[in-house]
């Protein structure tokens, strides 16, 4: 046995609700249509197809038009009137059918198809021109307007729901936001483990290195120096382990971190002073730096003087600060290292397992606007960083035009630099500090789209609601006006009906006859026989454009008024 799920209570309640209603319009339509109307036909077939159409408006909204339109058809075949109380529950479903459809096409075709059978069931049954009156105006307006309605409520209720549904995509985005500002200070914090840290625990090693040189120390010591600078070597290489762990993946913009004390000539001293081979010299004034360029200048020196510590120990360092109009230069160059240890190649890691010192450099070099060289140079290795003196408003996009390589310290013969590496997270191929490497223009968030996009929908159904009644008025608006013009300028009141007088020519009887004849008199009227060499003409009793009302029948011998008779509604008139 099939599962039958039950529908919500709430959707229950709302249907019997909608029922109720539209039950008592069709009540109040039959006791006004008094005697004449069928408990059957018109009161127990529309109360019947409303309890079927009504809960299947909810899930086939387009099928539920059509019964409820079936109803109204039948009312063409009345005598007395096509209008009926079904014309209320029509606009009512058309509503529910904009509300509960998105799309368009499928209810504009159950629209034009209820349309067409209403004009359909009119040229069946040959009904009088106040019937295609009443199909052409009343049912149209009926089923066009009230789906429009309930489109455009659709849209603003869709516009609301997507913005709360926005609201809560911003929230979570704020939170992930907060995240990623703390993801962003651990990486400063690691960015300064290394930097400061590592430099330190160099120096120790070195010294300590030294130390194990002396003639004075014993074997013991010696080894006790030995296991102290090995120590300190894999205390190096933990603290590199755990900065790959808080950084960031390459390509995020470091934090400036924490305020720099410290400056470059404390950094140098505390090299001399640690038996580190340092010549260094500054030109140019000091001019007034951004702090967040201060502190690039310090890393990289600090990190120039790291690598060269730890790939070659016993080679002098040259450090030259050139301050120049605009930006100032750092130069640090490294002689050979003795023996047969190998410099860093330039393209590949310079320091540590994760060859994360200079990358990191090169990224905060490269955020304060400025370009960072690093190479081979003359059997040493030289790292120069050109930096501005003021940090620009977007410094991605700052990035200066690749410079020549700068000159070499010192006199020797110049040589080849290599060239400088991508920034990160730019093209391949693309240099740092070059065209390539600029950020493209960011594209609109995906909210912003959103939001436009239900927008624009909404705004296109408000249009619709307004523009199509226009349009349909544009065809149907002329036709119905021509036609009431007909109807109501045919009447011939009672009153006049009753003074015209038989054996008077038209001339005299001008003054009482409306300005035109009835041009649709119905079959039954036509039929009646005309007496012999006659000729006559219709007339509405009445202005009622929804009612049938009785007809006159005049028939004219020439000019002069022969016969009169009164031809009732709807019942065949005797001979």
């Amino acid at each position: 046995m099939p599962y039958l799920r039950m529908p919500p209570a709430r959707w229950v309640c709302g249907d019997a609700a909608l029922w109720s209603v539209l039950a008592a319009a069709t009540g109040y339509g039959f006791r006004d249509a008094g005697a004449s109307a069928s408990p059957v036909w018109d009161l127990g077939l529309p109360l019947a197809v409303l309890a079927v159409a009504v809960p299947l408006s909810r899930r086939r909204p387009g099928t539920a038009v059509v019964l409820v339109n079936g109803l109204c058809a039948l009312g063409m075949a009345d005598p007395a009137t096509p209008a009926n109380a079904q014309v209320l529950s029509l606009a009512a479903l058309s509503c529910l059918l904009g509300a509960r459809v998105a799309a368009a096409r499928r209810p504009l075709l159950v629209l034009s198809g209820c349309l067409a059978l209403d004009l359909v069931t009119c040229a069946v049954l040959r009904t009088q021109a106040v019937w295609w009156f009443y199909a052409l105006t009343v049912l149209p307006a009926a089923l066009l307007l009230p789906w429009l309605a309930g489109r455009h409520r659709r849209g603003r209720r869709e516009l609301v729901r997507e913005g709360w549904r926005l609201a809560r995509s911003l929230e979570e985005r704020q939170h992930l936001v907060a995240e990623r500002a703390r993801l962003t200070e651990r990486a400063d914090i690691a960015a300064d483990m290394h930097d400061s840290l590592g430099h330190v625990l160099s120096l120790v090693a070195l010294r300590a290195g030294a130390l194990e040189l002396s003639p004075d120390l014993t074997d013991r010591d010696r080894a006790d120096l030995a296991d102290l600078r090995g120590t300190i070597a894999d205390a190096v290489e933990q603290l590199r382990e755990t900065v790959a762990v808080l950084r960031d993946p390459a390509g995020t913009e470091p934090g400036a971190g924490l305020p720099l004390t410290d400056t470059v000539e404390d950094l140098l001293a505390r090299a001399v002073a640690s038996g580190v081979p340092v010549r260094w010299e500054r030109r140019g004034a000091m001019p007034v730096l951004s702090p967040l360029v201060q502190r690039g200048m310090y890393r990289a020196v600090q990190e120039a003087l790291t690598n060269a510590v730890k790939h070659a120990p016993d080679g002098e360092i040259r450090v030259r600060i050139s301050h120049e109009a605009d930006r100032t230069r750092v130069n640090v160059v490294n002689t050979a290292p003795s023996g047969d240890r190998p410099v860093c190649a330039a393209g590949g890691p310079t320091i540590g397992a994760g060859g994360r010192g200079l990358t990191g450099l090169r990224e905060r070099v490269t955020v304060l606007g400025g370009s960072l060289w690093t190479g081979p140079h003359q059997g040493g290795f030289r790292v120069t960083a050109v930096l501005p003196h003021q940090v620009a408003a977007s410094p991605d996009t700052a990035a200066s035009r690749p410079e020549a390589p700068p000159a070499l310290l010192g006199p020797g013969p110049e040589v080849a630099y290599p060239a400088p590496y991508p920034a990160p997270g730019a093209a391949p191929g693309a240099v740092a500090g070059t065209p390539e490497s600029v950020a493209p223009e960011s594209v609109a968030p995906e909210s912003v789209t959103r939001l436009a996009s239900v927008r624009n929908a909404a705004r296109r159904r408000s249009v619709a609601a307004f523009v199509a009644p226009a349009v349909a008025a544009a065809f149907f608006v002329p036709a119905a006006v021509y036609l009431a013009w007909q109807l109501t300028t045919s009447v011939l009141p009672p009153s006049r009906f009753d003074e015209l007088s038989l054996g008077r020519p038209r001339a005299e009887l001008a003054a009482l006859l409306p300005d035109n004849a009835y041009p649709y008199p119905p079959d039954h009227a036509r039929a009646i026989p005309q007496p012999p060499g006659t000729r006559c003409e219709f007339y509405r009793s009445g202005r009622d454009l929804l009612t049938e009302v009785d007809l006159y029948r005049l028939c004219w011998s020439g000019n002069t008024l022969a016969t009169k008779a009164t031809v009732p509604a709807g019942r065949p008139a005797a001979p």
